[in-house]
């Protein structure tokens, strides 16, 4: 499997490339802040061809180059219909005093042509991986992790967004977040993952789950699945 990470200049979001090899088709998660122009060369260089968009929520760092780069190749963008609105109301999702800098920066946001709803537990063929998608509200409502279980790749890779970092988890106090929903999401869909899944968060460096039910603050005192009748 080819993948590569372009974090953005703005706010560090990580931008993935997926691929199973060079001078195949491939799946973008998470165009961020001005990550077009490296993202088409480093697709040229692999000789990549784009036919997806996933979209892990709707903030716009993690937005910010979704237009051009669906237009680039007609492709989709794909995204939880609860957090659709954030594609072209980004200030939505925002606390007040960003949402003013927002303003003072972009104006013009739109959504791709194409634009696909991400279900729970929807299995996604594309670019010859399959992308499981999982719903992890808490940092948003329409927050999800894609699971590339099925993928030709060991150990399993899973795309977490906002909702698990290295160390830490993605807040919940801005509009839409919501912490006890977040804590569902860390117990019942985090902790049962295998140790050796390698977690592509949405900022900061990769990890594992291994490694993050050992050392991270939030998880280790977390039982898996202890929220589900609460």
């Amino acid at each position: 499997m080819l993948r590569h990470t372009v974090p953005a200049q703005l706010w560090g979001t990580n931008c993935h490339v997926l691929a199973t090899a060079a001078g195949a088709d491939c799946v973008l998660v998470d165009p961020g802040y001005e990550v077009a122009t490296e993202v088409r060369a480093w697709m040229r260089a692999h000789r990549l061809r784009p036919v997806a968009i996933l979209l892990t929520h709707g903030h716009v760092d993690h937005t910010w180059s979704v237009v051009p780069l669906c237009a680039d190749a007609g492709i989709a963008a794909w995204i939880h219909p609860a957090d659709r609105g954030q594609l072209t109301d980004p200030a939505s999702g925002l606390a007040p005093e960003v949402a003013a800098a927002l303003a003072q920066m972009r104006t013009d946001f739109t959504e791709p042509d194409r634009v696909e709803d991400l279900v729970d537990g929807a299995r996604l063929d594309l670019a010859g991986l399959a992308f499981t998608v999982v719903h992890t509200p808490g940092h948003t409502p329409g927050s999800v992790m894609f699971d590339l279980a099925n993928a030709d790749s060991v150990p399993r890779l899973v795309v977490t967004g906002d909702t698990l970092f290295a160390a830490s988890i993605g807040r919940t106090d801005l509009p839409g977040g919501d912490p006890a929903a977040m804590e569902r999401s860390l117990s019942d869909k985090i902790l049962p993952l295998p140790d050796d899944a390698i977690v592509l968060p949405g900022h900061g460096a990769e990890t594992t789950i291994g490694t993050e039910r050992a050392t991270n603050p939030w998880l280790v005192d977390l039982a898996p699945g202890r929220l589900a009748t609460e």
